[in-house]
């Protein structure tokens, strides 16, 4: 065991674990998009630290152990063998300052994602998984490669403390309180995106009408801290995952 994994507390090894089950299950799914992108999670305390991906390696590659223990300006604060993406982490940095409950981040490129942010119309509010987000998502137009500090604000401010933000021209973009409820929002948004992208090869899709989607969004308990906010789900990705490779544990 090495000094810096002697030194976490059983709260920061359960988040690395779970955060390092996000990393594989990500990769399982095909939302990975080379060694770029991330998933980041902030820690307990007064700190303002965050894990995050060692950059250079795969989601594949992800261990609890691995992953990178930083500030909120993507500076490393405790040992590690592995650089991280500062430009990467400015997205993510403003967000994790400027919205409340914003513990953990995720940011995918996946093909039907970049897609609909890409479409004109955006996401449509005509199957089954869009109606369970009406009410929850947000867009933000594309200023280019999201490298800058200065955009932070801006970011913020078109989340409008919902919990799926689309980046225009760019990809889907989920928050939440725990890396459960993030993920349960971006599951469901890339589901929405995939079934509006196969859908358009049909022709005209069906409306829905605004009550309905209304009740939709309510009727969506799975987003919900008082039904477990997606727990169920993840515990559920997260068995699947041990059945392939269960490495990601490790905090050796």
């Amino acid at each position: 065991m090495t000094l810096a994994t002697a030194s976490m507390d059983e709260s920061e090894r359960a988040l690395r674990t779970d955060l390092a089950a996000c990393y594989r299950i990500f990769h399982m799914l095909g939302w990975t998009e080379l060694i770029y992108n991330h998933i980041t999670l902030r820690l307990p305390g007064p700190d303002r630290h965050f894990l995050i991906n060692p950059f250079g390696l795969h989601y594949s590659e992800v261990t609890a152990s691995n992953l990178v223990k930083i500030d909120l300006k993507g500076q490393i604060v405790s040992s590690s063998n592995h650089p991280v993406n500062p430009a990467g982490f400015t997205l993510h940095s403003a967000i994790h300052a400027g919205v409340a409950g914003a513990h953990c981040v995720m940011h995918t490129h996946t093909t039907a994602g970049s897609a609909v942010a890409c479409s004109a119309q955006g996401l449509s509010w005509d199957n089954f998984y869009s109606a369970q987000l009406h009410g929850r998502v947000s867009t933000h137009d594309f200023e280019g490669i999201t490298v800058h500090a200065e955009e932070g604000p801006r970011v913020v401010d078109s989340i409008n403390n919902r919990n799926v933000l689309i980046l225009r021209n760019h990809g889907l973009l989920t928050w939440g309180g725990t890396v459960e409820e993030a993920f349960a929002y971006l599951w469901t948004a890339q589901r929405a995106c995939e079934i509006q992208v196969m859908g358009a090869a049909l022709g005209p899709t069906l409306p829905i009408e605004e009550p309905v989607l209304e009740k939709c969004a309510r009727d969506a308990l799975q987003f919900n801290p008082k039904y477990g906010a997606g727990r169920d789900g993840f515990d559920a990705m997260v068995r699947l995952v041990d059945t392939i490779d269960p490495s990601y544990r490790d905090l050796d």
